[in-house]
């Protein structure tokens, strides 16, 4: 659960699942560009950040090819984008490994954006998540999709102090572009 009122400013890790990626013969795996239908949602998810007033501070994203470019592409959405540190840690990294990276962040920082791979987005969401509204933690274990979105809010007085549990989940969505017109 989240802490109650006195334990540290409202501060919120928002993990965003890279776009649907491309899989082009011969080429390695940190290299794999977006697919189209990535290059649609990338932007939608920028969107839906945007219009949910959930903008970070700071964002971390894997190295990755795919991974940069969706931050790329949702960053652009917005007027003026957070600075970025690209972390190598983040690529193909488990939950534990991705708290150590959590953890490190400056005390000043109330909302992280954390751009990265499956399956330790999930399990970092479903370890964090002590409890989440409507059916979100559900949602969370069926799927977390490519551009899928989850917000986790916890009260605390720095990143250190987050533990597993400790956070409401308390958005998760999969924003999806548009097709343009058909010509």
């Amino acid at each position: 659960m989240i802490e109650r009122a006195g334990a540290g400013p409202l501060r919120r890790l928002v993990v965003l699942r890279h776009a649907k990626s491309d899989w082009p013969e011969g080429v390695a795996d940190h290299r794999r560009p977006l697919a189209p239908r990535g290059l649609r949602d990338a932007p939608a998810a920028g969107r839906a950040l945007a219009e949910a007033d959930c903008l970070p501070d700071l964002a971390l994203c894997s190295t990755a090819v795919r991974a940069r470019r969706t931050w790329e592409l949702a960053s652009a959405q917005w007027g003026t984008p957070p600075p970025v540190r690209y972390e190598p840690r983040l690529y193909a990294a488990a939950a534990p490994d991705l708290m150590e990276v959590v953890r490190e962040t400056p005390r000043e920082v109330e909302t992280l954006l954390l751009v990265g791979h499956n399956p330790g987005l999930e399990e970092l969401v479903l370890a964090l998540a002590g409890d989440g509204l409507d059916d979100n933690l559900e949602r969370v274990r069926a799927k977390f999709p490519t551009s899928a979105l989850a917000v986790l809010a916890w009260r605390g007085t720095g990143w250190p102090a987050l533990v597993p549990g400790a956070a409401l989940l308390t958005s998760f969505t999969v924003p999806r572009g548009t097709k343009g017109p058909k010509r």
